[in-house]
């Protein structure tokens, strides 16, 4: 077995379910340390080594616990390299009756608490980790999502716009970092079968050319590749994963 210090490192938010779990997976899979981020507790359940030690629990809402879950991470790194950090957390919240909150109805509170961890979070780690990514010249991916390009029947006004704001930043991100050989693109997954799912996605499904639902693996499998060598090149990107959906 590698050291901790002679592996690649990945840093991911969002670790405890759909994409974020399959990702987890994935690079585990690959030898790959995984330092993973969340509100919840390691859970018993997750299959990779080292994952409860390597688990920091924070609320990617608070500035304030942010801010000292960035300097856990760092102190858990111990001032060795991360080859790539990926910012998959997101949240997306609907009404008491589980419909969309379109951009009347959203509270104040609620736009600020999706833009801090949607849109704030993915910035502020990506500037907090900035030491540690050059070391390695290592890779950002952040999570956006097809909402961010069209108004989507189930996604509210927040969550969508929080992601096309992420979109813009990546790019941005791409500019500032590059010349410090750190990668920046993003991912835009579409319907992917994960608990975020809302009833009526059938209808949606009959519409996309692929006809099917994706899965957690195959988006776990983009972000990979965005976070190796055989993606050298490219930075700047947003990669559509929806079947199809956006043409």
């Amino acid at each position: 077995m590698l050291k901790k210090s002679e592996k690649k490192t990945v840093v991911l938010t969002g670790a405890s379910r759909g994409i974020g779990h399959a990702t987890v997976k994935r690079f585990a899979s690959a030898g790959w340390r995984v330092i993973t981020c969340s509100r919840m507790p390691f859970s018993e359940h997750c299959p990779w080594d080292m994952g409860e030690e390597d688990h920091v629990q924070i609320d990617l809402a608070d500035p304030i616990v942010r801010a000292e879950g960035i300097e856990e991470i760092k102190k858990r790194l111990g001032g060795n390299a991360l080859h790539a950090l990926v910012n998959n957390a997101g949240t997306s919240p609907k009404s008491d009756d589980g419909g969309r909150l379109n951009s009347i109805i959203t509270s104040e509170q609620e736009w600020r608490r999706v833009f801090e961890i949607n849109f704030f979070a993915p910035v502020v780690l990506a500037r907090g980790l900035l030491d540690e990514l050059k070391l390695a010249e290592g890779a950002i991916v952040n999570v956006t999502s097809i909402a961010g390009s069209r108004v989507h029947p189930f996604a509210g006004a927040a969550y969508a716009t929080s992601k096309a704001a992420l979109a813009s930043l990546t790019r941005e991100m791409a500019h500032d970092f590059g010349p410090f050989g750190v990668r920046v693109n993003a991912i835009a997954p579409g319907e992917i079968n994960t608990a975020i799912l809302s009833p009526g996605t059938e209808e949606i499904i009959d519409r996309l050319p692929l006809r099917r639902l994706g899965t957690p693996e195959e988006v776990a499998k983009t972000i990979y590749y965005l976070c190796t060598e055989q993606s050298a090149y490219v930075t700047g990107s947003e990669i559509h994963i929806n079947g199809g959906q956006h043409v």
